[in-house]
């Protein structure tokens, strides 16, 4: 097994084998320089990240508090996935003028549609502020542990001046041994400007997701506004483009097999320094559980989603999320089976033990830890998907909060308003009916698949899935929480207003709701049965990994540590790259526009292909955005470490030009949340040769590529 691990390091290029031994996900503003210049990188560190002056960090985005996404033109100009903008583009979908199907382009900026609520989050400085956090805590354990962490972070951040519309964050690195400092600077008007058809952005809907070789041209548009002196504003018709300190030429060179590439983002978590048994326990147990209740939901909304174009737009966004991690955690359990990642830490500790014989009696407990906790870890997984996928279950979730909250004397007005907001948005894409089949399937799943100990009493009368969808939809149709039936005179879907006019009674008719009561006797069995001993565990587990990732960093001296992924500012880097994931299966790292006519489906509701884009594929009428095939190049892969919110993130060229939109990653490697595999892990973007070939020849905008810095 050593020599088959060494080799596959061995065998990669001499310049990649040691910089990506273990991938990468690194803090700007601590970049090895000469690592990324020894690997092709034109550019210096301090143009990446600089706090002084305008650097490509000033480009890039927070979209949402999700993705990623960077400004393209002096106008403030932004460039996200369709997937990330999905939910404003459906927002502004109906029936009637349906911009899912058709997409969506302003003819100018005064066409140009607001989005409440959507807001963009620029990192303005990022700052090591470890001694400030950790004074005082030594041999310190919790609860005081944490409340002396937070109250030394309340007082720094109390200490800063920055503006008004600026925030401090400050964020643990390396489970705690570290801890940085972010000062955000938030921008809270952000227009649509443009979105292709969701035949063009989610070409390959879900047959695709994580998979290689694709063909999505998944891209949205959207501009920042801000207020006369380009500070940030809420929305007003008097705001004006945002003009940003630096935005990102766009290249439209061919690529090259080879070719040093960046991406810069706001990778959302990774767990790369997990012991082999919390490896194992993801394998075996939590991800299946995790796939096996978004299997059942998927597969009911499926069937009424095909014959039925309302629910199809109401449920599009909502199905689209549900499927995303539902099929990356099925390719994680293949790749880290694949990659032999439990041997393979096994290995690892015992070569660390051999020079830090101490990390043996962490290892030991950290092993025992993680056994004790399996059962109740595994119940936590199915009870947090099913409440979470039974979107009905969800909502009683909201008003056993609510009722809570009530009762406790904590909800004012400001609280009410912000749930009744929150509530009416809910309603808005939700199906009571389709949704009680959903809930009566995952009743059936959780009693079948839950220890006896950790289900209510009496629930073993839900083991039947068909005996439940009948008993499900009576108890619908006679709850108020799914607006099927009034209370205080009105709906909770129709007249949210008149329905909380009266909180006693809603109150009391809540306790009473059948679907309430459902909720309640489960929520409070897992509370009593799975919750305290979970949690109390994971508290000893998260204290052990601390002193493990400190043990690590102290005992192994070659190895370079990055922390794991957080949702702050992060770069990647490695090269364009195919791969050959699996016997005589080879990889290249291009796709063309011929690929998406090869797949295409007339009618289909993954693989059709708009009329327009078939017309100028016949023509080949690619203008300058053709490669050096002769064909519109469409996405291309590399090795850069990646993850969720990475979506939408730069990928850049050694001279820190946009070259491509990262999506996705491809499905043998999406492991590499635990597990970086340089054989296997290749992240998908597209390339800016066909989002700008889109733009100006499908849609007919080029006034928006006329905005932008175009290097040929």
């Amino acid at each position: 097994m050593t020599k088959k691990i060494l080799l596959s390091v061995f065998l990669l290029p001499a310049a990649m084998a040691f910089a990506q031994q273990y991938g990468g996900m690194w803090i700007p503003t601590e970049l090895n320089e000469k690592e990324m210049k020894d690997l092709g990188m034109k550019i210096s560190a301090k143009d990446i990240f600089n706090p002084q002056k305008p650097s490509i960090k000033d480009a890039v985005v927070q979209f949402n508090g999700g993705c990623t996404a960077e400004i393209i033109s002096p106008k403030g100009l932004l460039l996200t996935n369709h997937h990330c903008g999905y939910g404003q583009i459906q927002a502004h979908s109906t029936v009637q003028n349906d911009l899912l199907s058709n997409g969506f382009w302003a003819k100018n900026t005064n066409g140009e549609l607001p989005n409440p609520g959507v807001k963009v989050d620029f990192i303005v400085d990022i700052k090591e502020v470890t001694d400030q956090v950790l004074e005082g805590t030594d041999n310190l354990t919790e609860p005081e542990l944490t409340k002396r962490i937070n109250n030394n972070i309340e007082v720094y951040k109390n200490s800063q001046k920055i503006e008004s519309y600026q925030s401090i964050m400050v964020k643990p690195m390396y489970y705690g041994n570290k801890y940085y400092a972010y000062t955000i600077e938030t921008y809270k008007d952000i227009r649509l400007v443009g979105a292709p058809p969701q035949s063009i952005g989610k070409f390959g809907s879900d047959t695709d997701n994580w998979v290689w070789p694709r063909h999505t041209g998944d891209f949205s548009m959207f501009r920042i506004y801000a207020d006369k002196n380009n500070k940030p504003a809420e929305y007003s018709k008097d705001n004006v483009p945002y003009v940003p300190k630096h935005y990102l030429p766009v290249s439209i060179k061919d690529k090259n097999e080879n070719d040093f590439t960046f991406v810069f983002g706001f990778p959302g978590k990774t767990t790369e320094y997990l012991p082999a048994v919390a490896v194992e326990k993801i394998m075996k147990d939590i991800d299946p559980a995790r796939i096996a209740v978004r299997d059942v939901a998927l597969k009911t909304l499926d069937e009424k989603m095909r014959v039925d174009n309302e629910t199809r737009i109401k449920y599009a966004s909502k199905y689209a999320s549900v499927a995303n991690y539902w099929k990356k955690w099925i390719g994680e359990v293949e790749g880290l089976k694949k990659s032999n990642a439990v041997e393979k830490k096994v290995m690892y500790e015992g070569s660390l033990v051999s020079k830090n014989p101490e990390i043996k009696t962490t290892l030991d407990q950290l092993n025992k830890l993680y056994n004790d906790q399996a059962p109740y870890a595994l119940n936590n997984a199915y009870y947090t998907e099913v409440v979470k996928n039974a979107e009905t279950l969800k909502l009683a979730g909201d008003y056993y909060d609510f009722v809570a909250s009530v009762e406790a004397g904590r909800m004012d007005e400001k609280e009410l308003t912000k749930l009744k907001t929150k509530l009416t948005s809910f309603y808005k894409d939700y199906s009571a009916e389709l949704d009680a089949r959903v809930t009566a399937k995952l009743l059936a799943l959780y009693t079948n698949k839950t220890a006896p100990q950790f289900l209510p009493t009496g629930f073993s009368k839900y083991k039947d899935e068909n005996a439940n969808i009948p008993v499900v939809e009576d108890m619908s149709k006679n709850s108020i929480i799914t607006g099927r039936t009034a209370v205080n005179g009105g709906t909770l879907t129709a007249d949210i207003d008149k329905a909380f006019s009266n909180q006693d009674k809603l109150i009391k008719t809540l306790k009473k709701d059948p679907i309430y009561q459902l909720y309640v006797s489960l929520k409070e069995t897992y509370m009593k049965t799975a919750d305290p001993q979970y949690s109390s565990l994971q508290v000893k587990i998260d204290a052990m990994q601390k002193k493990f990732m400190a043990q690590q960093m102290e005992t192994d001296k070659d190895r370079k540590f990055f922390p794991d992924a957080n949702s702050t500012l992060r770069v990647t880097y490695g090269k364009v790259k195919g791969s050959a994931p699996r016997d005589a299966v080879s990889y290249g790292y291009q796709t063309h526009l011929a690929g998406v006519m090869e797949k295409y489906i007339p009618g289909d509701y993954e693989f059709d292909v708009p009329k327009k884009l078939i017309e100028l594929y016949n023509k080949k009428d690619f203008g300058i955005y053709k490669d050096k095939t002769g064909d519109v190049p469409v996405g291309f892969t590399a090795t850069n470490h990646t993850t969720g919110g990475n979506s939408g993130s730069p990928a850049l060229d050694a001279n820190g030009n946009l070259v491509g939109l990262n999506f996705d990653r491809q499905w043998e490697g999406t492991m590499s949340d635990i597990n970086y595999d340089p054989r296997f892990s290749r992240n998908i973007m597209v390339d800016t040769k066909y989002i700008l070939f889109v733009i100006e020849k499908f849609a007919d905008s080029k006034w928006l590529v006329d905005e932008m810095k175009v290097i040929k």
